[in-house]
């Protein structure tokens, strides 16, 4: 038995986030519409409910691409509590030019960061970046390349105590702002 066994293998998900359209495409080509949309000379701001999530009533997040990352605090149902306060998922990142204006566009390379300010964190979906490996559905680079970001980003984040913004402004000097929705 491999650590990859049973393992329920996908292609890479995709999204796409458009700001002239203030929407945002999840990867199964849903459109949703977004509240708001902050163009930075270090990434994207999003903001957005989440509709019929058990858990998740607000979805808040950056897309980082100097970091390859994107970085999110989301705002539980008020009768939910989720077990993190940031949720990081490792992506390639880029921007496209279309008539109304950029689009941005994540590929989501499988493994996701989650962190307790001040506490700890967690690396999760290992399984799923070795299966797709092993199936094909990406090279050994970008499999590298996906483990270089967690690996900068547990260390980081561990040596910041556990403060994800502090990390980013230091390794990136890069400033999240959040809006309190």
């Amino acid at each position: 038995m491999t650590p990859c066994d049973g393992v329920g293998v996908h292609p890479p998900k995709i999204e796409l986030f458009d700001v002239a359209g203030r929407t945002n495409t999840d990867p199964k080509g849903i459109v949703r519409p977004v509240d708001r949309y902050e163009v930075t000379d270090f990434g994207l701001y999003l903001a957005r409910p989440l509709e019929g999530h058990p858990d998740i009533a607000y979805f808040r997040s950056w897309l980082l691409p100097s970091a390859g990352l994107r970085v999110g605090r989301w705002r539980a149902h008020p009768d939910r509590e989720l077990d993190h306060d940031v949720y990081i998922d490792v992506v390639d990142i880029d921007v496209v030019d279309s008539e109304r204006g950029p689009v941005w566009r994540t590929v989501d390379l499988y493994l996701d960061v989650l962190v307790r300010d001040g506490a700890d964190l967690r690396v999760l979906d290992t399984d799923e970046v070795l299966a797709a490996r092993v199936d094909g559905l990406i090279d050994d680079v970008t499999t590298q390349r996906a483990f270089a970001r967690t690996f900068a980003a547990v260390e980081g984040i561990a040596a910041a105590g556990y403060d994800v913004e502090a990390w980013l402004a230091r390794a990136f000097t890069i400033t999240l702002t959040w809006d309190n929705r």
